[in-house]
This record gives structure tokens, C-alpha cells and sequence, in this order.
């Protein structure tokens, strides 16, 4: 068994075993509710990060224009409450047609 299968089998256990943990310790851990407020907190900083990442850097540089643009594009829809296929769609058109225009 080589390293990578090694890694993905312990991945797959420490994953499964935390599920479990949850509902076995459902009602019997009461954390105080600042805990709680940082943990939520914690969980919107970490996805703003990725979205910011993904959105913003594509091999260690600036990805360009036209990702940023159709992801506050995306955001804008979404944040309009308009149906997912309508966000998608509007976030790939608006990449489609920056880069068709030249923008990077």
C-alpha cells in the first residue's frame, strides 16, 4: 500500500468517525454561546476566503478581469434571489462575453 492510499483511508476514517461524533454527543456538550458566535463567524471568514481565492487567482497570479466580473455578477443575481440556473447562467455569459471582448 503506497502513502496516497495510506493518507486517503485515514482521511476517510477521521471523516467518518467525526460524523459520528456528532449526534453521539448531540445534547450532552453545551458550548457557551460565544464559542458558538466565533464558530459561525469562523465558517463565513473561511468561505469568503475560498470564494476570494477561487475568484480573484488562478496559478499563484491575478486569474484576470473577467472571472472577478462574472462572479460579482453571480453574487449580484444570487443576493436578487434569482433561481440558480439564472445566476449560473448569468455569471457564465458575463465571463463568456468579457473574454470574447478581449478581456482577460
Amino acid at each position: 500500500m503506497n502513502a496516497t492510499v495510506a493518507m486517503i483511508l485515514t482521511l476517510a476514517v477521521g471523516t467518518y468517525a467525526l460524523r459520528l461524533v456528532g449526534p453521539a454527543l448531540h445534547g450532552r456538550v453545551e458550548l457557551p454561546a460565544r464559542v458558538r458566535e466565533l464558530l459561525s463567524a469562523g465558517a463565513v471568514v473561511l468561505l469568503v476566503a475560498l470564494l476570494a481565492t477561487g475568484a480573484l487567482t488562478e496559478g499563484g497570479g491575478f486569474a484576470g478581469w473577467a472571472r472577478p466580473a462574472a462572479v460579482l455578477v453571480g453574487a449580484v443575481l444570487a443576493w436578487r434571489r434569482a433561481p440558480f440556473p439564472v445566476v449560473v447562467l448569468g455569471a457564465a455569459v458575463t465571463a463568456g462575453v468579457l473574454r470574447s471582448a478581449g478581456v482577460a
